[in-house]
């Protein structure tokens, strides 16, 4: 089981758990099972939500102390898998959504008006009480999934210090799918922000199939986020599981943007196989700078857009013990041992609290980071005619990040040592109808993943 990280807060925040190794119950196995595949278990009776949860809570207790993955787990849940199993007994199960009576984790990120706490990882907002569920919570619920509790991620979604080590408190390398939805897509309202300019909520699953079906059920307008005004004007009818084909990458145009790789060769020849044009060396411009952040002006705007965020968030929660980035700060110090400063410090928290607002350096920095994004990855993609970018690993974060762009990795392969690495496909703003087409095709035509291995 893993968590997505924030890379300059663009990642994907909810996780589905389909990650914990092989239980049985009646002829039916968790491991490797899709939503499709618990769906039919559902409707033909081999499974029931409660049984499902128990099975996870049981691998839950006996994995957790190991991989540290799952924060807490939601006592409300069997009642939720009840509740569950009673509607399917009342109603027609095919009618049911996709995710009814389906175990979720969340990312300790996303609020929840129950009895989890939402932290971020932190001890400063333990005990904090949110006034009302996320947008993307609501939504999850609306579908009948199951809450079954909070996953863990790097402490503030590793925007405290530098120096901090991922997963205190890794995604193209744990063999899954991500899908981080161009921003506006999904609402942010009720998540722990880091900007709102680049903030993205998505789902990570075993599958593409599976990552698809939450993203349709999160997507949507929020009154409580601007941003999704516009942006559900781009939502297809019919949701995006349409576009799950296997045929998805015929006649796409493909850009490799990465130096030469030998663990890419195969899959290109791959690509072209299933008909995708594929064009080699192929360059962002500008790439240097978006990367190193300073110079985009990236770092400027983020530090002020995260202090006003949090600060936002803070204040508009019914309890808690701080109230905004200077309280967090503060509270750091007063706990140093427990929050491990002396370690691993608080210095983009300090920097972050010294700016000011949007000012005209950070207003000037959100003007180049238009012009590198309109003449780096939207000029290329425009010249070439590209239908998507592609690159191993998490390369293209930054390059969607400060965009606004969509983006899917997918399982890859496996290193020497055994350590997965993705594939990422990004593309334009509110191009995940294509990018859904070539991830699924690609994840078809390879079958790459294989199920974790946890050595006793």
């Amino acid at each position: 089981m893993v968590a997505l990280r924030f890379i300059f807060s663009s990642s994907l925040l909810i996780l589905l758990l389909f990650l914990l190794p092989q239980a049985l119950t009646s002829m039916f196995s968790i491991q490797e099972a899709t939503i499709e595949d618990i769906r039919l278990a559902f409707k033909e009776k081999r499974l029931t939500s409660k049984q499902l949860v128990e099975l996870y809570l049981e691998a839950i207790s006996k994995l957790n102390p190991i991989l540290h993955a799952v924060i807490e787990t939601n006592p409300d849940a069997n009642q939720q898998a009840e509740i569950a199993d009673k509607e399917r007994d009342l109603k027609n199960a095919t009618k049911l959504p996709i995710l009814h009576g389906v175990p979720v984790l969340l990312k300790d990120s996303i609020s929840t008006k129950d009895k989890l706490n939402t932290t971020a990882g932190s001890f400063a907002l333990l005990g904090s009480v949110v006034a009302r569920d996320a947008c993307v919570v609501k939504r999850l619920r609306e579908s009948g999934a199951v809450i079954l509790g909070k996953a863990s991620l790097s402490e503030w979604a590793n925007f405290r210090s530098f120096s901090i080590p991922d997963g205190w408190s890794a995604p193209s390398q744990s063999s899954v799918v991500g899908i981080k939805p161009s921003v506006g897509l999904t609402s942010r309202a009720g998540v722990v922000p880091i900007s709102l300019r680049q903030d993205s909520i998505g789902p990570i699953c075993r599958t593409v199939s599976d990552a698809v079906h939450l993203l349709d059920a999160i997507v949507g307008y929020d009154p409580l986020d601007k941003a999704t005004k516009s942006a559900s004007e781009f939502i297809p009818e019919g949701g995006y599981k349409q576009f799950l084909t296997t045929s998805g990458l015929k006649g796409k145009r493909l850009g490799i943007v990465m130096k030469h790789s030998s663990r890419l060769d195969h899959h290109i020849k791959t690509l072209r196989r299933e008909g995708a044009i594929v064009i080699n060396n192929l360059t962002i411009p500008n790439m240097e700078v978006i990367v190193g952040g300073t110079d985009s002006g990236e770092e400027i705007a983020l530090l002020a857009e995260f202090k006003m965020s949090l600060n936002a968030y803070l204040k508009e929660l019914v309890k808690s013990p701080v109230r905004s980035l200077a309280d967090v700060i503060a509270y750091n110090e007063e706990f140093a041992e427990q929050e491990k400063v002396k370690e691993w410090g608080q210095e983009v928290f300090l920097t972050a609290e010294a700016t000011n607002g949007m000012g005209e350096k950070e207003k000037a920095a959100l003007q180049k980071m238009k012009e590198l994004s309109r003449n780096g990855i939207e000029k290329l993609m425009k010249e070439r005619n590209l239908d998507s970018i592609v690159a191993l690993g998490s390369s293209l974060s930054s390059v969607l990040a400060i965009g606004g762009y969509p983006g899917i990795n997918v399982p890859a392969g496996y290193d020497n040592g055994g350590v997965p690495f993705g594939i990422s496909f990004g593309g334009l703003r509110f191009s995940e109808p294509k990018l859904i087409e070539i991830a699924y095709a690609f994840e078809q035509a390879t079958l790459i993943r294989k199920p974790p291995k946890f050595i006793a």
